[in-house]
């Protein structure tokens, strides 16, 4: 299994922990309410296996931090906030998925990016946006697809030669995610990898 974005249920996950940072004013936009720990404990993992699929229901922690604001080239100035996701089996409650990255916001033109790794070879650079939808909640829609020139996707060897891994072979060459957040909820449909 590539990731555990590969078939999943939906799942709802609630912030235990909204912290925003205190060292300077930073206007955070569309991502202020992701900065926290959220929690979520009804995830449903579908894995493709050689005779059909396996199912594992999960539980996770995903923990946003605010990195704040950087300048590329002293032209473009994006807000960040990092995360660490640990994905964990009821059955065993053994680690089966740890994902770390990032949200990005860029304020000049209101895109979206999430940058992000998987310790298995590897690697999603999405861009999208986002619509507010009532009072503080937004949708966010980020994609990117293999061998794009924009939003790409890298993999290590094994995982494009593997078979049963691999995003090429026999999967659609893509990344599609949206989320539903306010600053008390993180809801989703399923994401496709």
């Amino acid at each position: 299994m590539l990731l555990f974005f590969v078939l999943i249920s939906a799942f709802i996950m609630v912030n235990k922990d909204i912290k925003m940072p205190d060292e300077k004013k930073i206007d955070f936009g569309p991502l202020k309410n992701l900065i926290g720990t959220w929690e979520g404990d009804k995830g449903l993992d579908i894995s493709p296996e050689p005779e059909g699929t396996e199912e594992s229901k999960y539980y996770e922690t995903i923990k946003f931090e605010a990195v704040g604001d950087v300048k590329n080239a002293e032209s473009q100035t994006l807000i960040i906030i990092r995360y660490l996701q640990i994905v964990k089996r009821k059955s065993n409650d053994e680690t089966f998925h740890d994902e770390t990255g990032y949200w990005i916001w860029n304020p000049e033109d209101n895109s979206i990016m999430l940058s992000f790794s998987i310790p298995r070879g590897v690697s999603v650079l999405s861009g999208g946006s986002f619509e507010q939808l009532k009072n503080d909640e937004l949708k966010f829609n980020v994609s990117a697809k293999l061998n794009a020139p924009d939003w790409n996707i890298l993999q290590s060897p094994f995982m494009k030669n593997n078979r049963s891994a691999s995003l090429d072979k026999p999967r659609p060459a893509g990344f599609d995610m949206g989320r539903t957040i306010n600053r008390y909820l993180i809801s989703a449909g399923k994401p496709s990898l």
